[in-house]
Protein backbone atom coordinates (compact mmCIF):
# COMPACT_ATOMS: atom_id res chain seq x y z
CA UNK A 1 0.00 0.00 0.00
CA UNK A 2 3.01 2.44 0.68
CA UNK A 3 3.83 2.21 -3.36
CA UNK A 4 0.01 2.96 -4.14
CA UNK A 5 0.04 6.03 -1.78
CA UNK A 6 3.23 7.13 -3.24
CA UNK A 7 2.59 6.92 -6.56
CA UNK A 8 -1.22 8.41 -6.18
CA UNK A 9 0.59 11.32 -4.45
CA UNK A 10 3.74 11.42 -7.28
CA UNK A 11 2.12 10.76 -10.51
CA UNK A 12 -1.68 12.76 -9.97
CA UNK A 13 -0.70 15.08 -6.62
CA UNK A 14 -2.91 13.12 -4.67
CA UNK A 15 -2.20 12.80 -0.78
CA UNK A 16 -4.31 10.15 0.85
CA UNK A 17 -5.51 10.39 4.25
CA UNK A 18 -5.96 8.02 6.93
CA UNK A 19 -9.35 6.95 6.30
CA UNK A 20 -9.03 6.99 2.42
CA UNK A 21 -5.85 4.28 3.00
CA UNK A 22 -8.21 2.22 4.93
CA UNK A 23 -10.63 2.38 2.70
CA UNK A 24 -8.41 1.15 -0.27
CA UNK A 25 -6.72 -1.68 2.44
CA UNK A 26 -10.30 -2.68 3.22
CA UNK A 27 -11.13 -3.58 -0.75
CA UNK A 28 -7.69 -4.90 -1.13
CA UNK A 29 -8.57 -7.33 1.48
CA UNK A 30 -12.02 -8.24 0.08
CA UNK A 31 -11.08 -7.93 -3.25
CA UNK A 32 -8.52 -10.54 -2.61
CA UNK A 33 -10.57 -13.16 -1.00
CA UNK A 34 -13.56 -12.74 -3.11
CA UNK A 35 -10.92 -13.47 -5.80
CA UNK A 36 -10.26 -16.47 -4.10
CA UNK A 37 -13.51 -18.12 -4.43
CA UNK A 38 -15.04 -16.53 -7.06
CA UNK A 39 -13.64 -14.88 -10.45
CA UNK A 40 -14.13 -11.77 -10.38
CA UNK A 41 -10.91 -9.76 -12.05
CA UNK A 42 -7.69 -11.14 -13.45
CA UNK A 43 -5.68 -9.64 -11.48
CA UNK A 44 -4.77 -11.24 -8.00
CA UNK A 45 -1.74 -10.18 -6.56
CA UNK A 46 -1.58 -6.90 -3.99
CA UNK A 47 0.86 -5.21 -6.66
CA UNK A 48 -1.51 -5.46 -9.78
CA UNK A 49 -4.37 -4.29 -7.43
CA UNK A 50 -3.39 -1.17 -6.62
CA UNK A 51 -1.77 -0.61 -10.07
CA UNK A 52 -4.33 -1.72 -12.32
CA UNK A 53 -6.97 -1.23 -10.38
CA UNK A 54 -6.79 1.45 -7.70
CA UNK A 55 -4.31 3.75 -9.67
CA UNK A 56 -5.80 3.59 -13.01
CA UNK A 57 -9.03 4.47 -11.74
CA UNK A 58 -7.88 7.27 -10.31
CA UNK A 59 -6.36 8.45 -12.95
CA UNK A 60 -9.77 9.43 -13.87
CA UNK A 61 -9.46 12.60 -12.19
CA UNK A 62 -6.44 13.97 -14.29
CA UNK A 63 -9.88 15.11 -16.48
CA UNK A 64 -11.45 17.19 -13.85
CA UNK A 65 -11.31 20.19 -12.62
CA UNK A 66 -10.28 19.83 -8.94
CA UNK A 67 -12.31 23.12 -8.13
CA UNK A 68 -15.58 21.64 -10.00
CA UNK A 69 -16.11 17.74 -8.51
CA UNK A 70 -18.51 15.81 -10.03
CA UNK A 71 -21.80 15.89 -8.05
CA UNK A 72 -22.81 12.60 -9.37
CA UNK A 73 -21.31 9.73 -11.40
CA UNK A 74 -22.51 6.51 -13.19
CA UNK A 75 -20.02 4.24 -13.84
CA UNK A 76 -21.20 1.39 -16.48
CA UNK A 77 -19.74 -2.19 -16.75
CA UNK A 78 -18.47 -1.59 -13.63
CA UNK A 79 -17.41 -5.04 -13.05
CA UNK A 80 -15.71 -5.09 -9.02
CA UNK A 81 -16.55 -1.43 -8.75
CA UNK A 82 -14.08 0.13 -11.04
CA UNK A 83 -13.34 3.34 -11.36
CA UNK A 84 -16.45 4.01 -9.51
CA UNK A 85 -15.57 2.89 -6.00
CA UNK A 86 -12.14 4.46 -6.08
CA UNK A 87 -13.19 7.42 -6.90
CA UNK A 88 -15.62 7.59 -4.43
CA UNK A 89 -13.19 6.92 -2.02
CA UNK A 90 -11.30 10.32 -3.16
CA UNK A 91 -15.03 12.25 -3.76
CA UNK A 92 -16.95 10.72 -0.65
CA UNK A 93 -19.77 13.89 -0.99
CA UNK A 94 -20.46 12.35 -5.13
CA UNK A 95 -23.12 10.63 -5.46
CA UNK A 96 -22.36 7.20 -7.05
CA UNK A 97 -24.55 4.54 -9.08
CA UNK A 98 -22.58 1.37 -9.95
CA UNK A 99 -24.07 -0.61 -13.27
CA UNK A 100 -22.92 -4.47 -13.64
CA UNK A 101 -25.34 -6.73 -15.57
CA UNK A 102 -23.40 -9.99 -13.87
CA UNK A 103 -25.00 -10.61 -10.81
CA UNK A 104 -22.23 -12.09 -9.13
CA UNK A 105 -20.00 -9.02 -9.72
CA UNK A 106 -22.73 -6.73 -8.83
CA UNK A 107 -23.17 -8.36 -5.64
CA UNK A 108 -19.26 -8.01 -4.58
CA UNK A 109 -20.08 -4.06 -5.07
CA UNK A 110 -23.32 -4.04 -2.69
CA UNK A 111 -21.05 -6.03 0.12
CA UNK A 112 -18.00 -3.72 -0.65
CA UNK A 113 -19.78 -0.27 -0.43
CA UNK A 114 -21.70 -1.63 2.79
CA UNK A 115 -18.22 -2.93 4.37
CA UNK A 116 -17.02 0.70 3.49
CA UNK A 117 -19.90 2.21 5.17
CA UNK A 118 -19.89 4.65 1.59
CA UNK A 119 -23.21 6.51 1.59
CA UNK A 120 -25.15 7.67 -1.07
CA UNK A 121 -24.10 5.13 -3.63
CA UNK A 122 -26.41 2.55 -5.54
CA UNK A 123 -25.81 -0.54 -7.07
CA UNK A 124 -27.97 -1.61 -10.36
CA UNK A 125 -27.49 -5.04 -11.37
CA UNK A 126 -29.34 -4.08 -14.74
CA UNK A 127 -28.53 -3.71 -17.99
CA UNK A 128 -27.03 -0.33 -19.46
CA UNK A 129 -29.30 -0.10 -22.15
CA UNK A 130 -32.57 -0.49 -19.45
CA UNK A 131 -30.45 2.27 -17.44
CA UNK A 132 -29.88 4.18 -20.10
CA UNK A 133 -34.14 4.74 -20.91
CA UNK A 134 -34.21 4.97 -17.55
CA UNK A 135 -36.16 8.39 -16.24
CA UNK A 136 -34.81 8.10 -12.57
CA UNK A 137 -30.81 8.15 -14.66
CA UNK A 138 -31.50 9.66 -17.90
CA UNK A 139 -29.28 12.74 -18.42
CA UNK A 140 -28.80 13.02 -14.93
CA UNK A 141 -25.52 12.49 -14.38
CA UNK A 142 -22.50 14.83 -13.92
CA UNK A 143 -20.01 12.09 -15.33
CA UNK A 144 -20.08 8.87 -16.71
CA UNK A 145 -17.22 6.02 -16.93
CA UNK A 146 -16.52 3.13 -18.18
CA UNK A 147 -13.45 1.30 -18.15
CA UNK A 148 -12.84 -0.74 -21.87
CA UNK A 149 -15.23 -3.59 -22.14
CA UNK A 150 -16.67 -3.02 -25.77
CA UNK A 151 -15.55 -1.12 -28.49
CA UNK A 152 -16.11 2.86 -28.82
CA UNK A 153 -19.47 3.31 -30.68
CA UNK A 154 -20.85 0.59 -27.90
CA UNK A 155 -19.42 2.67 -25.04
CA UNK A 156 -20.15 5.58 -26.73
CA UNK A 157 -24.48 4.61 -26.37
CA UNK A 158 -24.28 3.50 -23.05
CA UNK A 159 -22.74 6.55 -21.59
CA UNK A 160 -23.60 9.55 -23.13
CA UNK A 161 -27.51 9.07 -22.77
CA UNK A 162 -26.95 9.35 -19.24
CA UNK A 163 -24.95 12.56 -19.13
CA UNK A 164 -26.69 16.04 -18.41
CA UNK A 165 -25.74 18.78 -21.15
CA UNK A 166 -22.56 20.09 -19.86
CA UNK A 167 -21.95 16.96 -18.34
CA UNK A 168 -18.55 14.69 -19.20
CA UNK A 169 -17.88 11.05 -20.26
CA UNK A 170 -14.45 9.75 -19.65
CA UNK A 171 -14.13 6.40 -21.32
CA UNK A 172 -10.52 4.37 -20.20
CA UNK A 173 -8.63 3.04 -23.52
CA UNK A 174 -5.59 1.04 -24.01
CA UNK A 175 -3.66 1.90 -27.49
CA UNK A 176 -6.41 2.44 -30.41
CA UNK A 177 -7.86 4.89 -28.38
CA UNK A 178 -7.08 7.63 -30.75
CA UNK A 179 -8.24 6.08 -33.73
CA UNK A 180 -11.54 4.41 -32.10
CA UNK A 181 -12.15 8.20 -30.92
CA UNK A 182 -11.27 9.64 -34.94
CA UNK A 183 -13.49 7.02 -35.84
CA UNK A 184 -16.42 7.93 -33.73
CA UNK A 185 -16.28 11.01 -33.84
CA UNK A 186 -19.70 10.84 -36.09
CA UNK A 187 -21.67 8.90 -33.51
CA UNK A 188 -20.10 10.76 -30.89
CA UNK A 189 -21.55 14.18 -32.64
CA UNK A 190 -24.76 11.84 -32.96
CA UNK A 191 -25.74 11.29 -29.81
CA UNK A 192 -24.92 14.71 -28.28
CA UNK A 193 -21.22 14.68 -27.35
CA UNK A 194 -18.03 16.20 -28.56
CA UNK A 195 -14.47 15.21 -27.79
CA UNK A 196 -12.58 17.26 -24.94
CA UNK A 197 -9.63 15.86 -25.12
CA UNK A 198 -7.64 12.37 -25.54
CA UNK A 199 -4.84 12.30 -21.89
CA UNK A 200 -2.23 9.60 -22.43
CA UNK A 201 -1.87 7.70 -18.67
CA UNK A 202 0.97 6.07 -17.70
CA UNK A 203 1.07 3.66 -14.76
CA UNK A 204 4.32 2.23 -13.00
CA UNK A 205 5.38 -0.91 -14.42
CA UNK A 206 3.22 -1.14 -17.04
CA UNK A 207 4.21 -0.86 -20.55
CA UNK A 208 0.65 -0.65 -22.15
CA UNK A 209 -0.13 2.24 -23.78
CA UNK A 210 -3.65 3.64 -21.49
CA UNK A 211 -5.37 6.96 -22.64
CA UNK A 212 -8.15 8.86 -21.20
CA UNK A 213 -11.20 9.80 -23.87
CA UNK A 214 -13.18 12.58 -22.17
CA UNK A 215 -16.06 13.31 -24.09
CA UNK A 216 -18.45 16.51 -23.00
CA UNK A 217 -22.58 16.41 -23.50
CA UNK A 218 -23.40 19.79 -25.44
CA UNK A 219 -26.65 18.54 -26.71
CA UNK A 220 -29.52 15.92 -25.41
CA UNK A 221 -29.87 12.56 -26.81
CA UNK A 222 -31.97 11.39 -29.02
CA UNK A 223 -34.71 8.90 -27.30
CA UNK A 224 -33.96 6.67 -29.86
CA UNK A 225 -30.92 5.87 -27.83
CA UNK A 226 -30.01 3.65 -26.35
CA UNK A 227 -31.43 0.90 -28.56
CA UNK A 228 -32.68 -2.29 -27.14
CA UNK A 229 -30.49 -4.85 -25.40
CA UNK A 230 -28.09 -6.18 -27.43
CA UNK A 231 -27.97 -4.27 -30.69
CA UNK A 232 -25.63 -1.27 -29.32
CA UNK A 233 -23.12 -3.98 -29.05
CA UNK A 234 -23.96 -6.12 -32.17
CA UNK A 235 -24.79 -3.94 -34.01
CA UNK A 236 -22.60 -0.64 -33.02
CA UNK A 237 -23.26 2.95 -34.88
CA UNK A 238 -21.35 4.00 -37.48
Amino acid sequence: MDNFTQNARQLLGLQLSREQIAAFKLLEEELLEWNSRFNLTAIRDKEGIETKHFLDSLTCLMALDPSTAPRSLIDVGTGAGFPGIPLKVMLPQMRLTLVESIQKKAGFCAHVVERLGLRQVQVLAERAEDVGQDPNHRESYDLATARAFTAMPTLVEYLLPLVRIGGLVIMQKGESAQLEALKSEKVIQRLGGKIRVILPVELPGVADERYLVVLEKVARTSTDFPRRTGLPAKQPLE
